[in-house]
């Protein structure tokens, strides 16, 4: 199709996706920089146990992470981490509270370990976790941020004493608020607000986290291979390495992007979520053919906004032109949910002008009518 777009209405960096998400290509030629002696070094050595260190000190600074509190890093993703929390830290019970793809896969990895029972409280696609279940549980699990569905989950569950609180932070870490002294595991992996490569996992862990640790190590009938031994994962964190080989290129990365977000501090970094998310729902609300799939503002999130659009618009063809063409790319609704949607990324590094100018690109596309269903 021959479509005349005027210059205003593209944007200056296409990259809107949901993740891996946009990354500075500045921090590029600041790698090349290192010359020879950061790439192809052991993670052994102080070049790359440095990028551990300035990462794990700089998250604590960013994070205001509690006195006691132990920054984890290590290999394989947030994903790794579905499975560790059910082998490494589950005595007997976990109540998984699920809103949607992310957070039941979560679940289905704790249902598959035969040895501890896993119970999950559900609610719709496009609702909020607001009541929890933590009694007979010794790990209660929740999500701050559903990737698939957009929806925010900032109210948190009081455990008692003998249970843990374990927060998949994947798509809000950074960007949306928690308050880490109620949580006992905090994770995710840098590839969202951090503006990393994935692959990599980070896990907050509390003193009681770090007791349970040890606790069910002892265990000689408990089955934890390697990859997901928190003991091992905690102890080379301790030293600044992770307990495999890792992309150093990530870490980099990581580093980077941590160092740019603490220069604003959390808090206008924060502020800067808040206004793109309120332009993209405003932006649909004032629009006839599109609505937020979030129906309570209380839970849109500010790092993820999903966004249906009318049935009589293809958002398959819609996306796929601004893809082909270069403008636009991975905005795209979440596969599994099979809505006419779109689900455009905040993060810190997508420049509110851009998403400007994205909703006014948008706009004028289907006003073509060169996209109808």
């Amino acid at each position: 199709m021959a479509i005349t777009l005027p210059e205003a209405l593209i944007p200056s960096d296409p990259r809107f996706g949901c993740g891996p998400s946009l990354i500075q290509l500045d921090d590029l030629t600041h790698l090349q920089d290192q010359g020879p002696h950061l790439l192809g070094t052991s993670h052994r050595k102080e070049p790359v146990r440095a990028l551990c260190r300035e990462i794990q000190q700089g998250l604590r600074d960013y994070l205001s992470v509690p006195d006691g509190y132990s920054i984890v890093l290590g290999n394989g993703g947030a994903t790794v981490l579905f499975d560790m929390v059910g082998l490494g830290l589950v005595r007997k019970r976990i109540v998984h509270h699920t809103c949607g793809e992310f957070s039941d896969k979560w679940f289905k990895a704790s249902r598959r370990i035969p040895w501890i029972q896993a119970d999950s409280v559900a609610v719709e696609y496009g609702q909020a976790n607001t009541a929890f279940v933590t009694d007979g549980a010794d790990v209660v699990a929740c999500t701050l941020n559903e990737t698939s569905t957009g929806v925010m989950n900032t109210r948190l569950p009081v455990v008692g004493e003998d249970c843990l609180l374990a927060i998949d932070a994947t798509s809000g870490a950074g960007q949306i608020a928690c308050d880490l002294s109620r949580v006992d595991v905090f994770f995710f992996s840098p590839q969202k607000v951090f503006a990393s490569e994935g692959g990599l996992f980070v896990a907050i862990l509390s003193p009681k986290a770090k007791a349970r640790i040890v606790e069910i190590a002892a265990d000689p009938s408990r089955y934890i291979p390697a990859f997901a031994d928190w003991k091992l994962a905690l102890s080379n964190s301790e030293q600044q390495q992770t307990y495999n080989t890792p992309a150093v290129v990530t870490l980099f990365l990581f580093a980077e992007q941590v160092k740019r977000m603490n220069a604003l501090g959390f808090d206008e970094v924060e502020r800067q979520a808040v206004a793109k998310a309120a332009l993209l729902y405003q932006w649909a609300s004032e629009r006839d053919y599109l609505s937020a799939y979030v129906a309570d503002p209380a839970f849109r999130s500010t790092t993820v906004a999903t966004i249906d659009v009318a049935d009589t618009i293809s958002v398959d063809k819609l996306t796929r032109y601004l893809d082909e063409q270069g403008l636009v790319h991975g905005i795209e609704g979440y596969r599994a949910l099979g809505r006419n949607q779109l689900r455009i990324a905040l993060f810190h590094n997508i420049a509110f002008d851009d998403l400007k100018t994205l909703t006014a690109l948008i706009d004028f596309l289907i006003a073509s009518g060169e996209f109808a269903a």
